[in-house]
């Protein structure tokens, strides 16, 4: 019934004004907004909804993933534009925040919201 339909993945932040701020100026990425509602436009055609919600808590878990080519190289760029990137126990991440040990490497670092959301290198 639905295998045809365009669908699409949203979240929710509690200030949209600051998510779009922080994914504009600090992520780089294309945005729009319509009817109160923000979109994100993610390369390839994948429009994100990201929507206000005032009693809005943080995804406890990766809610956006974004394949980089150097994963060194594009910490760096994001630490200077102010991201703090998440250290978890046990993880083996390295300085940089970077978990290299289990699967792609891969760094977590959060929206103003809160929300998780990382950077890996695939190849």
């Amino acid at each position: 019934m639905l295998g045809e339909s365009k669908a699409f993945s949203g979240f929710a932040v509690d200030d949209l004004e600051k998510a779009k701020a922080f994914y504009e100026e600090v992520l780089g990425l294309k945005t729009s907004e319509e009817h109160g509602l923000l979109t994100l436009h993610l390369a390839g055609d994948r429009p994100t909804l990201v929507y206000p919600k005032p009693d809005h808590e943080p995804a406890t878990y990766t809610i956006l993933n974004f394949p980089v080519e150097d994963i060194d190289a594009a910490a760096e760029a994001l630490m200077e534009r102010g991201v703090a990137f998440e250290t978890y126990e046990d993880s083996g991440q390295d300085e940089k925040g970077i978990m290299r040990q289990y699967g792609p490497p891969i760094a977590w670092f959060r929206d103003p919201a809160g929300n998780i959301l990382s950077i890996l290198q695939l190849d």
